[in-house]
């Protein structure tokens, strides 16, 4: 695949997309950090912070290390984020919405991403960045009206508290004692502070490596690489029009993450990443197909010899146009949202932070390792073996989900975390 930049600005940004997954890398860990030390609503009040900074240090950009500084800053802050706001929904939401408000997440993600490819048709980098400062403005005004999660106010000794938010949370109505009493309840039976002892339990160490696996397995389909090159794979596969084709690939994101949502706590985690994982298991070996038959075009002619012993006309343009559309359908089905989920419902809560900070930085340290190498792949297994790598890759994490993943739908935190310790749930 030739990059469509060149020399110095090919560089420029290669290291602007790889910056980014190693500021998240670095969020990840302070992420973990501050969620334990100042709890989950605070710690998504200051995520916003290096947010801000980030988009204003690229808006008064002069020079390419400022551009690398903001996308650094804002690298930083996509990796808290990533950690905070699923583990904040996942503890103030009820069981039987706790799928779907999970999967929002990704949502409001590829409906960021869409927007983005939209606005860039028709504005620079520069009103790009002012555009994209508000959202994390108005998440820090509105964080402001929400209160902390039951379960961290719990683990802190703030009954009366926990009590008020599951209120605010459930309504004047809903049974909050009793849930309130549950979650104590647990929290009291497992303790409230992490030991590096703790690792060698089962209800630790077995959602931590199922988390772990999750983040490597989602990278490993080559989502981050097929994204951030999605222009220069149009463009390889002779679309003219490569910034419309984001566009619309940024519209199949948004569909198919919306019909995860809704269907998630109907269906359950495990059915979905199943059928996601056999999608991109297709359209991998589809776009490998395309591209082998493309860069040997001359055999293909001759395969395809009529009797007339005419040249047929072939445009295989379609097989590549439905093979990305099949991918980005099945991982926003399952592997976009599920991953980030399932990490937010499986870890007990003295190790939520801890646990949760190595799984972001596995997923941010994957997307780094992958978005560095992939065009080394290109060159190295040529387009179809990479594609076809892919593939196997995706194999390996339906095999993964079927025999590993436990069936997480429907069930309380507390009820998961028995799962893993072998124990009847509350």
């Amino acid at each position: 695949m030739q990059v469509k930049h060149k020399g110095k600005y090919c560089v420029m940004w290669c290291v602007c997309q790889s910056i980014v997954t190693v500021g998240a890398a670095v969020g990840g860990l302070l992420g973990g950090w501050m969620v334990e030390k100042i709890g989950r609503k605070l710690s998504l009040m200051f995520c916003s912070l290096p947010f801000v900074f980030g988009f204003t240090v690229i808006i008064a950009a002069q020079n390419v290390w400022m551009l690398y500084i903001g996308r650094a800053l804002t690298g930083l802050a996509s990796g808290i984020t990533s950690l905070v706001v699923p583990l904040y929904i996942s503890e103030m939401a009820h069981e039987r919405v706790r799928g779907t408000l999970g999967s929002c997440v990704q949502l409001m993600v590829v409906l960021g991403i869409m927007g983005v490819y939209l606005a860039g048709l028709f504005l620079d980098w520069r009103w790009l960045a002012i555009c994209s400062s508000i959202p994390p403005t108005l998440l820090m005004v509105c964080m402001c009206f929400m209160p902390e999660t039951p379960r961290f106010l719990l683990s802190q000794g703030k009954r009366q508290e926990a009590v008020e938010a599951l209120r605010f949370l459930r309504g004047p109505d809903a049974p909050v004692e009793w849930e309130c009493a549950r979650i104590e309840d647990a929290c009291d039976e497992r303790g409230s502070n992490f030991q590096v002892s703790d690792l060698k339990d089962p209800g630790v160490y077995k959602p931590l490596m199922i988390g772990i696996m999750l983040m490597v397995f989602q990278q490993m389909t080559g989502i981050n690489a097929i994204m951030f090159y999605a222009e220069n794979i149009f463009e390889q596969a002779h679309f003219k029009e490569s910034d419309l084709a984001s566009v619309i690939v940024g519209l199949i994101q948004v569909i198919f993450t919306a019909i995860a949502a809704l269907i998630m706590d109907k269906a359950g985690r495990k059915i979905l990443l199943i059928i996601s994982g056999v999608a991109m298991v297709i359209s991998t070996t589809a776009f490998g197909v395309y591209f082998y038959l493309m860069s040997s075009g001359a055999s293909l002619d001759l395969l395809l010899m009529d009797a007339a012993g005419e040249k047929p006309h072939t445009d295989l343009a379609w097989l590549a146009l439905a093979s990305m559309a099949i991918f980005i359908a099945g991982f926003a089905l399952g592997w976009g949202p599920i991953p980030w989920l399932v990490m937010s419902e499986i870890f007990p809560v003295k190790v939520r932070g801890f646990s949760s900070a190595i799984c972001v930085l596995t997923n941010w340290s994957m997307a780094f390792l992958i978005t560095k190498t992939f065009q080394d792949m290109m060159n190295l297994l040529t387009s179809a073996g990479t594609f076809w790598l892919f593939a196997c890759m995706c194999i390996v994490n339906v095999v993964f989900t079927m025999v590993f993943i436990p069936e997480t739908k429907g069930k309380t935190l507390e009820q998961i975390e028995a799962i893993f310790r072998g124990a009847a749930g509350p």
